[in-house]
């Protein structure tokens, strides 16, 4: 069962805004079963631009019910229904939003017109209700009113379930209020990560890198980003497709690692901190740094040549770190030696690594 709906508000700031009219349409797949239409005192004024698109004024709703006496109504009408919409984030963040202020949780999985369409309407020049429904010849009256604008959505969500001819697409474009797909699909993203130390990077659906996670334990990192509810969060999760990995074998390896990434990736939600440009020399001008491995057997070594760091890598064998030509064949070079240096001179003062042998 869909419950599909339009709603005029007054304007104004985000979340501020209050619900004129509302229309709501119970619809099963075949026929409209129920409905319920009312102009809402929104209990502050209208813009005047909203006044001009829609012509409800503040004269209009002196005596019309406010939100809290229409509110059992909404409840009862949507009850076990999926809420459609021309755009239903807007609509559903407006219902939800009022009925926070009322202190009642408004949950109901979601379904967006305009999300459909591209689907199965593909190549219309705009995918706005009036232009759509124009171009498919559905008649419109009333347009920016609520019962207008909710019975060309209704006209137009029986188009697209017509043309939903393997009944795929429409019940894989359900928002559930639980979240229930997206947790799934990042508890199946979390499972691909190995609990090791080094860095994450989260993919967006084009393959870009949004952002880099680092830590000892990546997966353990990993979990916490997916647990999280901060904003900055929820659009990560919302927009991860796909995860990699770089061991590293040791904290050092991982601090670099990172600070080497984000110069490069400049992932979009990674925080960009100011980088220092006190230049902090080494006591020793030739030494070759020696820490844990990413397995056994296996040695990162950073080279440190005429008071600069000339790269870092990974070798298993004593003579690729005994012959210097070689190393440097074997080790990556760093391009931000100012930054590398600092991060490996502050690590070196404050903690302790596996060898280090002057050249």
């Amino acid at each position: 069962m869909y419950a599909i709906l339009d709603i005029e508000t007054t304007g104004g700031k985000f979340n501020e805004e209050g619900i004129t009219e509302i229309a709501i349409y119970k619809f099963d797949g075949h026929t409209i079963v129920d409905q319920f239409i009312s102009l809402v005192n929104p209990e502050k004024p209208i813009q005047e631009f909203v006044v001009k698109l829609t012509g409800i004024n503040n004269k209009m709703l002196k005596n019309a019910p406010k939100f809290y006496e229409v509110a059992k109504r909404i409840i009862e009408i949507t009850t076990d229904c999926i809420l459609v919409a021309h755009n239903t984030s807007f609509d559903y963040r407006i219902l939800s939003t009022e009925f926070d202020r009322l202190g009642y949780d408004f949950n109901r999985n979601t379904l967006c017109t305009v999300e459909l369409s591209q689907q199965l309407i593909l190549n219309q020049s705009s995918y706005s209700l009036g232009k759509l429904t124009k171009s498919l010849g559905i008649p419109m009256t009333d347009r920016h009113r609520a019962s207008g604008d909710a019975l060309a959505t209704v006209q137009l969500f029986k188009l697209l379930l017509e043309k939903d001819t393997n009944k795929s697409i429409i019940q894989s474009f359900i928002k559930y209020f639980d979240r229930r797909v997206e947790k799934q699909k990042l508890r199946t993203l979390i499972d691909e990560i190995p609990a090791v130390q080094g860095l994450f990077f989260v993919h967006d659906t084009n393959g870009k890198v949004i952002f880099i996670g680092r830590g000892k334990d990546i997966k353990a990192e990993l979990n916490k980003l997916f647990l999280k509810a901060t904003r900055r969060a929820i659009k990560i999760q919302e927009r991860a497709q796909s995860i990699s990995f770089d061991k590293t074998g040791n904290e050092l390896f991982t601090r670099l690692k990172y600070a080497i990434e984000l110069d490069v990736l400049s992932p979009k939600f990674n925080f960009k901190k100011k980088a220092k440009t006190n230049l902090k020399e080494f006591n020793n001008d030739n030494f070759i740094i020696i820490e844990k491995g990413r397995e056994v057997e296996e040695n990162a070594i950073i080279l440190i040549e005429n008071n600069e760091v000339f790269g870092y890598g990974y070798t298993n064998l004593n003579f690729q770190e005994n012959q210097l030509d070689i190393l440097k064949s074997i080790l990556t070079p760093i391009e931000n030696k100012i930054q590398a240096k600092n991060i490996i001179k502050n690590y070196i003062n404050r903690s302790k690594v596996q060898k280090i042998i002057r050249l």
